[in-house]
């Protein structure tokens, strides 16, 4: 016996009502799930772990995170936590001051304090040893001052440029290559080397250098007081031939 077809369409249209009923039901549902959730998580942000308890664990075993970590602190890694601890040590330490952080040389510390006199070449110490009266007269490097042998080379082989051009011509016997000497007048009284000779360069006398012919004569010729160095670190004297 067939249903009349009323009927059916009845049936059929009480399935589609209770169908779409369920469907907004878990739709507002679902809504109200998504709401609440964004709440904890917004509330759980600023709160305290809860203590995790395993079944049988005794409670003074439980992992005490909110105990032993200020609440300010509770849920930031480990390591992070490690690296304030570092950072709060070194505050107190204070920082390391800028530069070079290699080990001082204590010696040359105490060396320097203790002596005043000190000063600096080719960057080794070096201190005054003895004065000498000479005779000071200037050349340079060109025909006028030395004849066929302007070949632009010293007689230790260093360019007359070496240490821009400001250097000595002595007498080896007095004063040997590589030796050090500071003229009142010539570059500021800097320390110079003695890196050259002359035919008529004979006893207490000395050369300055000087780029031009009319720097060199507008020097003249002047009676000094010369400041002989040496080297004050107990290291021998390098041969000046070896340092072109």
């Amino acid at each position: 016996m067939q249903m009349p077809e009323r009927a059916v369409s009845a049936v059929k249209r009480r399935l589609r009502l209770r169908r779409a009923g369920l469907e907004i039901g878990c739709f507002l549902l679902a809504g109200l799930l998504t709401a609440t959730s964004a709440v904890l998580v917004k509330e759980g942000r600023f709160a305290p772990p809860l203590t995790s308890l395993s079944v049988g664990q005794p409670l003074a075993a439980a992992n005490p995170i909110s105990q032993a970590v200020p609440p300010t602190l509770a849920g930031i890694p480990d390591w992070i936590l490690s690296s304030h601890s570092v950072s709060s040590a070194a505050t107190e330490l204070g920082p390391l001051p800028p530069g070079d952080h290699r080990p001082v040389d204590l010696k040359v510390i105490e060396f320097e304090a203790s002596d005043p006199s000190i000063r600096w070449f080719n960057g080794r110490p070096v201190r005054p040893v003895k004065r000498l009266v000479m005779t000071v007269t200037a050349y340079s490097p060109d025909a006028v001052s030395c004849g066929e042998y302007a070949d632009g080379m010293t007689a230790t082989l260093h360019d007359v440029t070496t240490n821009a051009h400001r250097l000595v011509a002595a007498d080896r016997r007095l004063l040997p290559f590589g030796s050090m000497v500071s003229i009142p007048g010539y570059d500021q009284g800097q320390i110079v080397p003695v890196l050259d000779c002359g035919g008529r360069i004979r006893g207490h006398r000395l050369d300055v250098l000087y780029p031009t012919h009319d720097q060199a004569r507008r020097w003249g010729v002047q009676k000094l007081e010369v400041v002989v160095w040496g080297y004050a670190d107990g290291k021998p004297t390098v041969d000046p031939r070896r340092l072109r």
